[in-house]
């Protein structure tokens, strides 16, 4: 790397000032893009159910990230990446579109409104205001339950925790009927890979060996490969066309009641999306100051910026992502980290058999490593103050029990206001907290959740 190069991004991400440098920052990027690469395969995927057409969805997943995860890193200078969000393409998908009988491009046009909410409420500091507003504990629950999402998550997809008809969950199978003679037990290599590569990062970050966690996945996925579970299927292709969803937008069947409750949805489970991981990942790195983000006001504007681009191009709502905690545990510091994925996430335009080759459970190990990093966060809150340590508690614990950081968050709201009030305590509970509890409460008893 060039003096002019190292000069630049110094000017515009002030890497001195933050403790780190453009290799370490770009690296984190890299290990940030491998552990969330999956999004490009999965959201087009996910909604191409819908009747969207797959190309032109993978190409808007790959530019709508990239747009975010600019913006974040050039105006707001944090190593947080910006996708199009797990759970919330399933909400569009499952629930708005194939439960409700929503055209597609009146959903498109249902997330466009959530976004244009979102830039409204963040240059009213609403946001700005209900994170600031956020009691210690619940912020630092909020970190502690994420990293117990990401482990869930990258257990479930290793196949380490599978569902189980009587106990909900049990332990996935480390040997399987062979295929070829049922009697015959064969190793069932997902699951074993996954751990493998888990005890490899540790192995690496105990000796503090550089970029452990991307030596980590592509040790497994190079392991994958020899074993067949994986393949390289070339390395480039076409860029789809994205015209069939491009400004497909259709705002006429939008504005009744039903469809208002789903720009509500969509409004009100990215909010908590996106607090949740901006609070929970800056934490991680370092990056509060006070128990507060700053320069929250431009991240939030990238955020919301996003989500508007995103569903003029034709995805559901992009929002930040938790594996931005994998580049934080690499390193990252600044928006060098986030503009790194950004410009990996264009490159996948061009080179998406490259990201395909990338199982599941390469990432995995990454995923569980950030999950004991993040935990460590449970250790500030006051276990003492049961006023104080409830409601973290239920925050932690229903992030992996109901699959949603929102969810997690909106409970942690709402027993800490209840909580405060029956002992007696509801002067500590802020107007803001208040709010968001009752907004909560009403969203789960009328529409559901």
């Amino acid at each position: 790397m060039t003096d002019s190069q190292n000069n630049l991004f110094e000017k515009l991400f002030k890497l001195r000032e933050n403790g780190t440098n453009a290799r370490t920052e770009i690296l984190a990027g890299i290990t940030t893009f491998l552990t969330m690469c999956y999004i490009v395969i999965v959201n087009p995927l996910t909604l191409s159910n819908t009747g969207m057409d797959f190309g032109a969805v993978f190409v808007a997943t790959c530019i709508s990230a990239a747009i975010g995860c600019f913006i974040m890193g050039a105006l707001a200078n944090y190593p947080i990446a910006l996708a199009p969000g797990m759970g919330l393409n399933a909400y569009f998908t499952y629930a708005v579109v194939g439960g409700m009988g929503v055209p597609w491009q009146v959903a498109l046009a249902a997330v466009f409104m959530s976004g244009i909410i979102f830039i409204v409420f963040s240059f009213l500091k609403v946001r700005e205001m209900l994170v600031n507003a956020l009691p210690m504990s619940l912020k630092m629950a909020i970190a502690a339950g994420i990293g117990m999402f990401l482990a869930l998550i990258a257990l479930k997809g290793a196949g380490v925790i599978v569902d189980h008809p009587a106990t909900l969950v049990g332990m996935g199978q480390f040997r399987i009927p062979s295929p070829d003679n049922p009697e015959v037990k064969v190793i069932n290599w997902p699951p074993v890979l996954a751990l493998l590569g888990f005890f490899l990062v540790i192995m690496l970050d105990r000796f503090r060996v550089k970029g452990a966690i991307i030596i980590a996945i592509l040790t497994i996925t190079a392991i994958a490969a020899a074993l067949g579970l994986t393949k390289f299927e070339g390395l480039v292709s076409a860029v789809p066309s994205i015209e069939p969803t491009f400004m497909q937008m259709d705002f006429n069947g939008l504005f009744n009641g039903s469809m208002i409750a789903v720009v509500f949805v969509f409004f009100l489970v990215d909010l908590f999306d996106s607090t949740g991981t901006l609070v929970g990942v800056s934490h991680r790195a370092g990056l509060l100051v006070d128990g507060k983000l700053p320069r929250l006001k431009k991240a939030l504007f990238a955020d919301s910026t996003a989500i508007v681009a995103g569903a003029a191009l034709g995805t559901s709502s992009t929002t930040p992502y938790i594996e931005s905690a994998s580049g934080v545990a690499a390193g990252g510091r600044t928006g060098l980290t986030a503009v790194t994925v950004g410009v990996l996430m264009l490159a996948c335009l061009w080179f998406s058999p490259l990201a395909k080759a990338v199982p599941a459970f390469a990432t995995a190990p990454a995923l569980l490593y950030i999950g004991v990093h993040m935990m460590r966060s449970a250790t500030e809150i006051d276990w003492n103050d049961m006023t104080e340590a409830a409601p973290a508690f239920i925050t932690i614990i229903f992030m992996p029990f109901s699959y949603s950081i929102a969810d997690g968050i909106a409970m942690g709201f709402i027993t800490y206001a209840i909580i405060k009030f029956i002992c007696g305590r509801a002067k500590e509970v802020t107007p803001m907290v208040w709010v968001v509890a009752v907004a909560w409460a009403a969203k789960f008893w009328y529409l559901g959740t």
